[in-house]
């Protein structure tokens, strides 16, 4: 069904209207741009127990951070807003309030476009509220990029977005897809950017929060979104900040022996590079947001089951919607990451030399080879077997059209291209595919080219279209 989209302002009055619902409004340093719209509104004071705007550092330390300085645009802060903000609402005001009455806080932290214009405008938004229960609330955060040239075009977008996060929270609960295109109702979607949400408590027990971050995607809100090692999603640009990132683009519908091969060998050539350091370097497999539609529909419990294998391997994942991987490579290289290297199959490396595929850009495959390769960033190429001849492949076999070739020997040169020839040969005919078919035609024979773990777990749980028995 059509959902109607309500104004900015409209939205407010209607909070404002509703008697059900009172709580306070902490911003800091874009300005009470959120608060302004439920007083421009009318009839706040029904909405509104208080509002405040901590700009000073120190204010906002002793409120918030029990005098210690920290980071101020960051999840940590605005957590720390949202609990001392909602504490103070049930400790003031619990005992006069009614059956119905539900307290809510909402805060922000946020950087907007400085005098110079040299900064990126970003910052967190959050909301605590009351659903069903008096005394239980829950909790939603978001991560936003301001993307507008202009520091007053991003109040008044982060006005918007405050208020789509207010209204959602509590007539949009019920569906978190909708609860997400919500908060970009009357803005445009070359203004800002949601990298990251999270819901969480007593009322959303029924929301996975990769699903939810995958949605971003899928909506187009974010062109990708990270979850660690342990399942839990992270706002990408903190999370790779001054890290050394090895990224495997892959389906791991399931991994497979080979896919193991690969991180292990890049591994090992990794710590080759005076630029490593363990504590320092995050593995990352990457899932295309076009390997996860079925009739351009997301499969959910198929995605998780990916995840969580990856997940029990110790690997972070990233969901993205990049075919180009000169893309992928712009995105990692805006988070101010140290040093990229990108993992692929000798066949899709013989793809991303094609020119064809870089029509749309005025400097062509050069324009394209340049952003693809900048100074902190190599390609890592693995091995594959001519299935014909039985010969293995490497890199320096792949035949291109003459001018690419100078540009191919140019990179190799500059070690900006690495073979992987510690790869276990023995193993470079497995393909997810033949896993399964074999797993389909319930032949025993898929257990032999998958790790322990992952055969393991596709018996115990039953996933991928396995129909086997238990394992023992």
């Amino acid at each position: 069904m059509e959902r109607e989209i309500y104004t900015t302002r409209r939205k407010a009055l209607m909070l404002n209207l509703d008697t059900s619902k009172y709580g306070s409004i902490a911003e800091i340093g874009g300005g009470q741009e959120v608060a302004r719209e439920f007083f421009l509104a009318g009839g706040a004071s029904g909405t509104i127990a208080k509002t405040i705007s901590a700009y000073d550092k120190t204010f906002s330390d002793h409120l918030y951070n029990q005098g210690q300085s920290g980071r101020y645009v960051s999840l940590n802060r605005l957590e720390k807003m949202l609990e001392a903000e909602y504490n103070e609402l049930v400790k003031l005001l619990n005992d006069k309030r009614n059956d119905k009455l539900r307290f809510f806080s909402f805060a922000n932290t946020v950087e907007i476009l400085n005098y110079r214009k040299s900064n990126q405008g970003h910052g967190w938004l959050g909301m605590k509220f009351e659903l069903t229960t008096p005394g239980q609330p829950n909790e939603v955060v978001i991560h936003v990029r301001l993307l507008e040239n202009d520091s007053a075009q991003q109040q008044f977008t982060l006005g918007t977005l405050g208020v789509n996060l207010i209204y959602a929270c509590f007539y949009y609960h019920h569906d978190p897809n909708v609860f997400l295109q919500s908060l970009l109702d009357n803005l445009d979607f070359d203004r800002v950017e949601v990298t990251m949400a999270r819901i969480t408590g007593p009322d959303f027990r029924f929301v996975d929060n990769r699903l939810l971050c995958v949605q971003l995607v899928k909506n187009g809100m974010t062109p990708a979104v990270m979850f660690d090692r342990y399942g839990e999603v992270h706002q990408p640009s903190d999370f790779l900040y001054k890290k050394n990132a090895l990224v495997l683009r892959g389906r791991f519908r399931p991994i497979t022996y080979v896919g193991f091969d690969i991180l292990k060998t890049s591994y090992a050539l990794f710590k080759e590079d005076k630029c490593f350091k363990p504590e320092n370097t995050l593995q990352i497999c990457e899932i295309t947001l076009y390997n996860l539609l079925e009739k351009g529909e997301i499969n959910e419990r198929d995605f998780l089951d990916r995840v969580d294998l990856l997940n029990g391997m110790g690997q972070n994942v990233l969901v993205s919607n990049f075919r180009e991987f000169y893309k992928l490579v712009d995105y990692f290289n805006r988070f101010n990451i140290l040093n990229l290297r990108v993992i692929l199959g000798v066949p899709t490396f013989t793809r991303v030399l094609e020119k064809q595929y870089y029509k749309n850009l005025r400097g062509g495959i050069l324009e394209a080879m340049g952003r693809m390769f900048p100074k902190n960033t190599r390609f890592f190429i693995y091995p594959t077997m001519d299935r014909k001849t039985g010969k293995i492949l490497l890199v320096d076999d792949i035949e291109m059209e003459p001018d690419v070739k100078h540009i191919f020997n140019y990179l190799v040169e500059n070690r900006k291209i690495r073979n992987l020839r510690q790869a276990n040969r023995k193993w470079l005919h497995i393909t997810p595919d033949e896993v399964l078919r074999l797993m389909d035609a319930n032949d025993s024979r898929w257990e032999t080219m998958v790790p322990k773990y992952v055969s393991k777990r596709i018996k115990t749980l039953k996933i991928f279209g396995y129909k086997g028995e238990d394992p023992e």
